[in-house]
This record gives structure tokens, sequence and C-alpha cells, in this order.
């Protein structure tokens, strides 16, 4: 009988030796003090470099690419000629329709001076004349056809992008070249709809490209489309970039929108916050206490009110949570 006592109370002691362990490990959590530092809160998204204004050159009329005068990078001037489509059919349409306009024009002379002595009625003089017109408005039909078919240079520029080749036939209104204006570059990125409330005109942008990966460019925000994308939840904005700028056309760039800036931000680890509260040390206890937030970055998050920098802060929200639970169950006699 006395050795199951001695067995019992050994375990007995054994049991309230695991129970002190445990209570004393349930506050035994990692704490940290919120430090004031420079805070930047941004909106994240990635682009592709393009130039400011791109103008599309194309057929309007569909027809095979004969010669082609420049090329990619080439500089040109206003109506230079870029590209020859085959125009063989519509020079022979012409010059037949310029011999009517020819025959026309001398029977419209002959029934004027029949007109003149009565020698033929004035509907016969009619018809002559919209004969004439007739004949007419079918030659400068032709001949503006047989422009269509020259692709010529709308403004000076550069050519940046060539999408046609000798022999191709090229439908009606598919760009075969793309040019430029000017040297103006802009990023065009896609801003997730949940952060596009954030975005302004005029906010700084740093950006940065796989192509360079030891430099840092700045730009500015230079427009916001007003309609969304329904399907892909997001907004277009535009970023205007430096002119010095070695970006180049067609380059993936990622951007950081700076949408809040502060020198001096109270700043507590992300861990520690969750639904706008976290845990407060107090004595030897943490303490569940609600804050007002301000930036947050994928690491720190602003405390604007809740708690002070004489505050020891609980890490990791989860571990504080984890216990609170423990502790509550405790105190209700379950789950210790």
């Amino acid at each position: 009988m006395k050795r199951f006592i001695v067995i019992l109370a050994l375990l007995l002691f054994v049991g309230g030796a695991y129970a002190l362990i445990r209570t004393d490990k349930a506050h035994d959590v990692e704490t940290v003090k919120p430090v004031s530092q420079a805070a930047v809160q941004a909106v994240y998204a990635t682009g592709t470099v393009e130039a400011g204004v791109m103008v599309p050159i194309a057929p309007k009329v569909g027809a095979r690419l004969m010669t082609l005068e420049v090329d990619e990078g080439a500089v040109v001037e206003k109506d230079q000629l870029l590209a020859q489509l085959e125009d063989t059919d519509i020079k022979s349409t012409l010059v037949d329709l310029e011999a009517k306009l020819a025959l026309a024009n001398s029977d419209l002379r002959r029934a004027q001076t029949l007109g003149k002595t009565g020698a033929i009625s004035k509907s016969g003089l009619d018809q002559a004349r919209a004969a004439q017109k007739s004949a007419q408005a079918a030659v400068d039909r032709a001949k503006a056809e047989l422009g269509y078919l020259k692709l010529l240079a709308p403004e000076a520029g550069t050519i940046i992008k060539r999408d046609g080749e000798i022999g191709e036939m090229i439908p009606v209104n598919q760009a075969v070249f793309w040019m430029t204006g000017g040297d103006t570059l802009r990023i065009e990125t896609e801003v997730d709809e949940e952060d596009i409330s954030l975005v302004k005109i005029g906010q700084d942008v740093v950006i940065s490209a796989d192509a360079f990966p030891e430099q840092i460019f700045n730009g500015k925000v230079q427009s916001i489309t007003p309609k969304g994308d329904p399907v892909a939840r997001s907004y277009r904005v535009r970023v205007s970039l430096n002119q010095s700028t070695p970006l180049m056309i067609g380059m993936t760039a990622e951007t950081n929108i700076i949408t809040q800036k502060k020198d001096n931000a109270l700043m507590v680890p992300a861990s520690a916050v969750r639904e706008k509260k976290l845990y407060v040390m107090k004595g030897h206890k943490p303490a569940l206490a609600e804050v007002r937030t301000g930036i947050t970055t994928p690491d720190m998050v602003e405390i604007l009110e809740g708690v002070t920098p004489e505050d020891s802060i609980v890490k990791n929200y989860a571990d504080a949570s984890v216990d609170d639970k423990k502790e509550t169950n405790c105190n209700m006699g379950t789950g210790c």
C-alpha cells in the first residue's frame, strides 16, 4: 500500500511539473519594440515599355507587298515612301479610264459647239456633261486607289517595327509599319482593381528591369484609364519615363508606384498584426489590443493609434493567439 502511495505521489509530482512547464511556456513568446523609421507604401505592377506615340501604317486596300524601302530603326521624313504594294491592275484600269475620260471630254466639247447653233437638244447636252463627270470621277477614284498602294510616312519619325515581307498579301488595314514621332517612352502597366484607388496621376514610380539588373529608373504616373478590364479585374496605368532612359520598346519592367511616404513612422512587423489587432505584453502576459494602421508593406505595418514606442509587441500574432486560447480553455477547465 505504501508503494502504491509513493508511486501515486511521484505521478502527481511529474504531472504538476509538466503543467507548470506548459503554463510558463504559454507566455514565452518573442517580443519586439515598435520602431520609428522611414516608410514607403507602393503599388506593384508589371508592364511593357512602349513609345509615347505609336502610329500604325497600313494600306487602305488589300494588295501584295512588292517593295520595302525602309526597315526597323530607319529615321524617315514626312511623305517619304516606305513600301510599294502591287499596282499593275490599277494602273491598267487607270489607262482605260483615262481613255474613256478623253472621249467624254471630246463628246462634251462637240455637244457644247452644237448647242450654240441649236443642232442638239438641251437634254443631249446634259447627257454629255453627265458622262464627262462620271468619267472624271472614275479616273479620280482610280488615282486615289493607286495612291493607297504607296505606304508613305504620315510624319517625321522613326520606324520601330515592320510586320510585312516582300511577296506577302497584305489585307486592308493590317499595319506593315509602326512608327513613333518622338523619343518619348512610357510603360503601360495593369494595376489590380483592389489597389487602383491608391494610384494618382503625378505619383513617383520606381522602375526596374531584368535587362538592367543593377539599375533603378524613375518615372511618374502619366494616366489612368477610367474603364477597367472586367475579366482581368485591372486598370491600365501609363508611366512616363525620362528621355535619358536606356530602356527599349518592348522590354518588360517592374514598377512600384509610390502611394505614400513618411520619414518617421511607427512600425511593427507585419506578422504581429491581424485584422487591425495585435498583442501587447502586460506584465508577463500578452493582451489583445485594437490598433489603427497606416502604411503597409510586405514586412512592416505602420501603427497610427493603439501602441506606443515603449510597448513590447508579440512578434508573431499566431503565437500569442494560440496561447490566449489555451489560457481561456484552462480558465474554463478544459484544454489544459
